[in-house]
């Protein structure tokens, strides 16, 4: 066994220095049986060389595979203008490399983006009677039976491990992850098996930009499953294109759909299930998918990693490849969301910049008139912030690369303006967009209890207390200037730091200028206090434990999810401050 935590070997389940659930992480490689030809999986340097079946020499094949469907195969078959002459073959796919019978060939979905995907509908629905005469079952279940030892494997570990992880937590604080794709599925299936327990909480987040086959495989999913609770979250008050015409569309690195249509939507139905309860929660995450999930842990409760705070994160299949899931789904006769029978090797928001050129070709076909709108609204927003060749800038993928708000009028709102005040000493006058109304003093909550009695009436004064001393540390007063129609003089006293309370004082500010309703404030606040409308930010002085993690840029980075997305690129720090003297 392995402590990830310690980096150290145990011969324990729980580690005895850390209390964390060690794994037993057997690294694996895919070889290739010609006379079965199909896969087998193989931990790595085991001498085994034969197959378990023929005990026929085996040779090393790729690192990860996945099983091509029939109506994946046929598109396939089409691109290459060869119909139906791999139906009685053994495919499968690692990225962009196909293999038919163990040869591979290689597909350019770039290229394929340029075809005409009219004629290749007429053509996927002229064989597609003749196409289900195949022996795909017969490849599958010799798959299944060769790696049966590999899947006995991988579910004693999962069970164990999701027992384990479970054992402090009651049976009513444990939920599940749904997403509809084939990793939650899975996860799903280990957890009810595991645990007995076919009434647990299972949460979907619904983006509104699902799949259409994800809404249908959910409806099969509730009605083999009409035990669980299941919870549909949903963002009912924003919605997708017109976010995308205020802020612009989300790219890779500013995915601000998934905290607005997803993670905060969540979070709101956790909040009122739960309350202040800590959840475990059960996760599809798998180390090899990128990077940044490859340093996770197993069972996570690090509030930097963790999207919502109030959770503990358990990941049973973090170590399994896709070959894996593939294994189990098939091996235990899982029901799945029928989009990856036609090619898509993710399946969340349709349109996701993260999506490849193979799922951008796909929807081009199976979802003709969303791809449309999407690349048109794509080509138009490419000319409203002024990009010369609008249709090379979204046709190239470019867009998916976009960083900042450069050419969008909502960037001023993120740039804190302010000035510094000549009359007091620590004391700022700071620009707003808007009138201040009663939930704008809420926004000061963390740092204290507001006081708007000890106040100086005269000027509409409010004052923030110490909340251990009860001593005075923040002065709020509306302000008129010249070029300000809206500011509020912020003095800070009573305290050694006074940069750092105006540091996160500005924070504050920003979230009233720049919100947008996308939740990721409530998604940081473990304890229910902060809430977002579509008219308010306020947060519950009886809620709020005054953590500060609201305000501190480790977990919500400049204080405000806004601020990555709009800041203007050049001279980043200079396009969120912007100071003017007096």
């Amino acid at each position: 066994m392995w402590c990830k935590s310690c980096n150290r070997e145990t011969d324990n389940k729980i580690c005895e220095v850390c209390g964390e659930v060690t794994f037993e992480d057997i690294p694996v490689e895919i070889y290739w049986c010609s006379h079965c030809n199909v896969p087998i999986i193989r931990p790595c340097n085991s001498n085994i060389d034969t197959c378990p079946e023929c005990g026929n020499k085996i040779k090393y094949f790729a690192a990860d595979l996945r099983p091509v469907f029939p109506q994946e195969r046929l598109l396939l078959e089409i691109v290459k203008k060869t119909p139906l002459k791999y139906i009685n073959s053994s495919v499968w796919c690692a990225n962009n490399r196909y293999y038919i019978d163990g040869e591979s060939i290689s597909v350019s979905f770039s290229k394929c983006l340029q075809l005409d995907t009219n004629s290749i509908t007429k053509e996927l629905e002229k064989y597609s009677v003749d196409n289900e005469k195949n022996k795909f079952s017969e490849h599958i279940q010799k798959f299944v039976r060769i790696n049966k030892e590999r899947l006995s494997y991988l579910k004693d570990e999962a069970f164990n491990f999701i027992k384990d992880a479970v054992k402090d937590y009651p049976a009513e604080n444990i939920v599940i992850s749904f997403s509809g794709g084939k990793d939650s599925t899975v996860v799903a299936d280990l957890v009810v098996r595991a645990l007995s327990n076919p009434g647990l909480v299972h949460i979907f987040g619904d983006t509104t930009l699902e799949f259409p086959l994800t809404y249908e495989y959910l409806k099969r999913f509730r009605k083999d499953n009409p035990k669980i609770i299941l919870k549909v979250s949903k963002n009912k008050e924003q919605k997708f294109y017109d976010v995308c015409e205020d802020i612009g569309p989300p790219s890779r690195v500013m995915r601000w759909c998934c905290t607005m249509f997803k993670t905060g939507p969540i979070t709101r139905i956790l909040s009122n299930l739960y309350r202040d309860k800590k959840l475990l929660t059960f996760y599809g995450i798998r180390k090899c998918e990128s990077v940044s999930r490859s340093k996770y842990n197993r069972i996570e409760d690090n509030a930097e990693s963790i999207k919502i705070k109030k959770q503990v994160v358990a990941s049973p299949i973090f170590y399994w490849k896709d070959i894996d899931i593939w294994l189990y789904m098939l091996g235990e006769n899982i029901d799945f969301n029928d989009a990856y029978k036609l090619g898509y090797d993710r399946v969340g928001c349709w349109c996701c910049p993260n999506n490849n050129d193979r799922a951008a070709f796909l929807s081009r076909i199976y979802l003709p008139e969303e791809s449309t709108k999407w690349r048109e609204f794509l080509v138009n927003f490419a000319k409203k912030i002024g990009k010369p060749d609008a249709e090379v800038y979204v046709d190239t993928g470019k867009w998916k690369a976009r960083q900042g708000g450069n050419g969008l009028k909502a960037a001023e709102d993120v740039k804190i303006k302010y000035t510094n005040c000549t009359a007091e000493e620590n004391a700022k006058i700071y620009q707003l967009n808007k009138p201040i109304i009663d939930d704008f003093y809420t926004l000061f909550t963390p740092f204290g209890k507001v006081s708007k009695e000890l106040g100086r009436k005269l000027l509409k004064e409010v004052l923030v207390l110490d909340i251990a001393t009860n001593i005075p540390i923040m002065s709020l007063q509306p302000f008129q200037q010249q070029n300000y129609e809206y500011a509020i003089k912020v003095k800070t006293m009573n305290v050694q730091k006074h940069d750092d309370l105006q540091r996160m004082i500005g924070y504050q500010i920003r979230k009233y200028n720049s919100c947008r309703k996308c939740l990721k404030c409530e998604s940081v606040c473990n304890f229910g206090a902060i809430t977002v409308n579509q008219n308010t930010y306020r947060i519950d002085a009886n809620k709020c434990r005054h953590c500060k993690m609201c305000v501190t840029a480790k977990y919500l980075d400049a204080g405000c999810l806004m601020a990555g997305y709009l800041v203007t690129k050049a001279k980043k720090q200079e396009n969120i401050y912007e100071v003017q003297s007096t």
